[in-house]
């Protein structure tokens, strides 16, 4: 069995009675719904970062070069 480690979180109230209901719903303890809302949000910073490194060899653009040629193609 994997070892689970033990913290704190203070919740709005709204927030902890709707984990409340769902876990009830899902048959399953807030710790799992939080755990894998957890593991989502990482796997998604995981996925921005590749794309951030994949696209890091691409030119840089200023935010004025970018709206000026936006407004040269008639897009402003």
């Amino acid at each position: 069995m994997q070892e689970t480690k033990r913290a704190t979180i203070y919740f709005d109230p709204a927030i902890h009675h709707a984990l409340r209901i769902k876990a009830a719903d899902l048959h399953c303890s807030i710790s799992e719904i939080v755990n894998e809302a957890l593991r989502q949000a990482l796997r998604e910073d995981a996925d921005d970062l590749a794309a951030f490194e994949d696209r890091a060899a691409e030119p840089e653009i200023s935010y004025e070069a970018l709206l000026k040629d936006l407004k040269k193609h008639g897009k402003l």
